[in-house]
């Protein structure tokens, strides 16, 4: 499959899942995914709030010379009602006394002891936020299937919401397979690498929402394999990391065949990453990911995070991608969409090939904060063309 055909098969597969729920305190809401719609508690602001430090006033009693009777301070009212020829002095974020109509900024004014001169004519509305402009008690603010960020927790807050609802995390099981896999603590020899990759996706696992449950290496034999994808078969989500190419000891996809796996696809038209396989057993869903590091790590932000994100309840899982400028020209070998090491800059507005070594380079990765996305239908670009970008 083409990447936007695999993509959307993902999408189309894994419906959302919204049955299980729990209420956790609203601190510990981020990154979650919210199962109930919020509702104001009142209107927000509760008042007309001053916008800036200044004078209420009667926009009708500008221009001119008016008499300051009191003072406004966030966090109280002033009680008294401003009269023609009078004003108040106000503060960011006060109540507008009654009558008045308008702010005038603080620097924008003449002052002489108790009395200020307004220069020009204001318009009723200026510099404060009318009562309820923002939500009307009652309103819903945030609806089931949104996940919650910091706006979101100081939306909670701001409503009186100590506790919320949200969906079950799903558990992802996470299964590398090869006998040249040793732990991380071990001193590998010659022929044996680290298992990075089960590190690697845990950390992504976490990012995405879920709960990663590291299971033990799969050694390259077909009782042992077959035993552990039953395990992890038994998690919300299983994903494989390695074992999926065409080598004769890649036996992955025959172990799952057997256990009545259908395959939706088994390989896709990108690099790093083509021999990625995708399917279910029952109502369990697995990714089968490329062994090599940066294949993993590639293929699971494109395909398994939105199967996670549809897992935790959401319903949109867009993908971060942006356009910026090439630094350079830059070209590769059309037929495959490629996601490259790249290095965004500050601003977002350009963007640079970092270079890598081959999909075993996890520094180039580690270097980079974006991935280059080279469309399957172009060759070439020049320094200064527009190019997508998908952001790490």
């Amino acid at each position: 499959m083409t990447f936007t055909e695999a993509r959307a098969t993902v999408l189309r597969e894994v419906a959302p899942r919204r049955e299980r729920t729990e209420t956790i305190p609203s601190l510990d809401t981020p990154g979650r995914v919210l199962a109930e719609t919020i509702l104001a508690d009142r209107d927000a602001p509760p008042f007309h709030r001053s916008a800036r430090d200044g004078f209420a006033v009667r926009s009708a009693d500008t221009p001119g010379k008016l008499d300051i009777i009191g003072e406004a301070r966030a966090g109280s009212f002033f009680d008294e009602e401003v009269t023609q020829g009078t004003t108040v002095e106000i503060m960011t974020g006060a109540p507008l006394p009654a009558g008045a109509d308008a702010v005038i900024m603080v620097e924008h004014v003449e002052r002489s002891d108790n009395r200020i001169v307004v220069p020009r004519a204001m318009k009723p509305g200026e510099n404060f936020v009318p009562r309820a402009s923002e939500a009307r008690a009652g309103e819903a603010l945030l609806h089931p299937s949104h996940r919650i960020g910091y706006a979101e927790l100081g939306l909670l807050a701001m409503n009186g919401r100590e506790f919320v609802d949200v969906y079950a995390q799903p558990l992802v099981a996470i299964l590398p397979t090869g006998d040249e896999i040793v732990d991380v603590g071990a001193t590998p020899l010659p022929h044996q690498i680290r298992n990075s990759n089960a590190w690697s996706l845990a950390a992504q696992v976490r990012r995405a929402g879920a709960i990663p449950e590291l299971l033990p290496v799969a050694r390259d034999s077909y009782e042992h394999t077959r035993e552990l994808i039953e395990t992890g078969l038994e998690s919300d989500l299983l994903l494989l990391s390695g074992g999926v190419s065409a080598g004769k000891y890649d036996i992955v996809e025959t172990v799952l065949a057997d256990l009545g796996a259908k395959f939706f696809f088994t390989r896709v038209k990108i690099q790093p990453g083509q021999p990625l396989v995708f399917g279910s057993v029952g109502t369990k869903f697995f990714f089968g990911l490329p062994g090599n590091p940066i294949s993993t790590m590639v293929t699971f932000e494109l395909f398994a995070r939105a199967a996670i994100e549809r897992l935790s309840g959401c319903g949109e899982t867009p993908l971060p991608l942006l356009r910026a400028r090439l630094t350079r020209d830059f070209r590769h070998k059309p037929g495959l969409t490629r996601f490259l090491p790249a290095r965004l800059s500050e601003d977002g507005s350009t963007v640079e090939p970092t270079g890598w070594q081959g999909s075993g380079d996890i520094g180039s990765i580690a270097r980079a904060n974006a991935f280059l996305v080279a469309e399957a239908e172009r060759e070439s670009w020049k320094e200064g063309d527009d190019i997508r970008v998908l952001l790490k």
